[in-house]
């Protein structure tokens, strides 16, 4: 597995597959082929299907200007490694190619080239499943964030460090703004409301409404486009933050203990990365929200004092209770149900930890076999419910929208 630098990336949003690693890609042609006089980019599949809505072809245009680009949408053609594909060309003034390149952008801002090499580092973590993790902490009493301190060393740390600071800057900014967001669907933002909310509130609620606020604020300056954290990915940016934001707030934690379950997060994001996906195209927002959840988990279990064995236990869970889950944004936006699946989940993950505390950390159905299948569901699912918004709540919208009585449940 790749160092956590590949995980955590910062960037702007609204997706890290649709808009960061696109412009990532765009960026290193733009450097390989500075005197083009034109571009032409053709954007494939899911890339394509709901490209406008992630501002696709944003992303790829402005690492070019003021030089032209031409940007060709084939929803309904595939490239053969991943439904996210595209096609840099490098024109002269007649139109000739110059040069061409073919990338995938595979969730989290990650790119493969058309021979299925990753960018990034060479591999840091010897692991390929929690199992190997879990027995070497407890071979050696470690703590699964000391295994990361081991194979990344001392350099990570002022890494997390940034990436804890982009987190909170994400938060401020989205608890300050209002106002409706990018797009046609006129969503009003609601952190700033609900965090005024919450200060009224006491106990569970008032507790749930915070973590709402936290996770709504992440999520709603990724969907305007603003600075988040691949945590793993734009589209789930908003749960881990919301969870150790608020514990922080409640336990009076260090930054560094903040950062030590940033490490132990980045773990269990990057085995899902390895042995199944946390790209929306590839296996729907199971591998996003539903990671985003296992992550918080995971660190939440960790902040509260958990066992190694327990914190395997609540990441397991909250990947696990979302599992099948769809991606089918309305509209194509990073918005509906997006920042509400955040929102959620960031309260589920700190349910799960808690119910991990409870436990000695044995259970039957183990992180690994949980990664496992979610990848197999995702393979199972439909490509309409991967990204494309032609399938789940965003088809019966537009049902709705088109005045389709004959829907089910919808009426005249």
């Amino acid at each position: 597995m790749k160092s956590l630098r590949e995980l955590y990336r910062i960037g702007l949003g609204p997706s890290s597959s649709h808009t960061m690693g696109p412009r990532f890609a765009a960026q290193a042609f733009k450097a390989a082929n500075p005197t083009a006089a034109r571009l032409r980019v053709t954007l494939y599949g899911t890339l394509a299907a709901t490209g406008r809505g992630h501002l696709t072809d944003r992303a790829v245009s402005v690492p070019f200007a003021p030089t032209p680009v031409d940007i060709v949408w084939l929803p309904d053609r595939l490239l053969p490694r991943h439904p996210n594909g595209m096609q840099f060309e490098a024109l002269d003034a007649g139109g000739g190619v110059l040069a061409a390149r073919v990338v995938y952008s595979v969730g989290g801002g990650a790119l493969l080239d058309e021979n299925g090499q990753p960018d990034g580092g060479d591999d840091v973590y010897p692991y390929a499943g929690m199992r190997e993790i879990l027995e070497e902490a407890e071979r050696e009493g470690l703590r699964i964030w000391e295994l990361v301190d081991r194979h990344e060393g001392p350099p990570i740390w002022p890494y997390l460090s940034g990436v804890w600071s982009s987190m909170r800057r994400a938060i401020a900014s989205g608890l300050n703004a209002e106002g409706r967001l990018p797009g046609t669907l006129n969503v009003p933002r609601k952190a700033s409301a609900y965090h005024a909310r919450a200060q009224s509130l006491a106990g569970y609620f008032g507790q749930t409404a915070l973590q709402f606020a936290y996770a709504l604020a992440v999520s709603e300056e990724n969907a305007a486009g603003g600075e988040v954290v691949t945590a793993p990915t734009c589209g789930a940016c908003g749960v881990l933050p919301a969870v150790l934001f608020f514990l922080q707030q409640q336990a009076q934690l260090s930054d560094e203990k903040i950062h030590r379950a940033l490490a132990t997060a980045g773990l269990i994001g990057n085995l899902v990365k390895r042995n199944a996906s946390i790209s929306g195209a590839e296996v729907g927002c199971q591998g996003e929200v539903g990671t985003a959840c296992a992550m918080a988990a995971g660190a939440a279990a960790q902040l509260l004092g958990g066992s190694v064995r327990q914190i395997e236990y609540a990441a397991e869970m909250g990947l696990e209770h979302h599992l099948g889950l769809t991606c089918d944004p309305i509209g194509g936006y990073v918005q509906i149900p997006c920042i509400e699946r955040n929102a959620i989940a960031a309260v589920r993950a700190v349910d799960c930890a808690a119910y991990a505390l409870l436990s000695d950390g044995h259970h039957i159905v183990s992180f690994d076999e949980v990664v496992r299948t979610m990848w197999e569901t995702g393979c199972d699912m439909k490509a309409s419910y991967r990204e494309t918004a032609r399938g789940g709540l965003a088809k019966i919208h537009a049902l709705r929208k088109k005045g389709a009585g004959s829907v089910p449940g919808m009426g005249s």
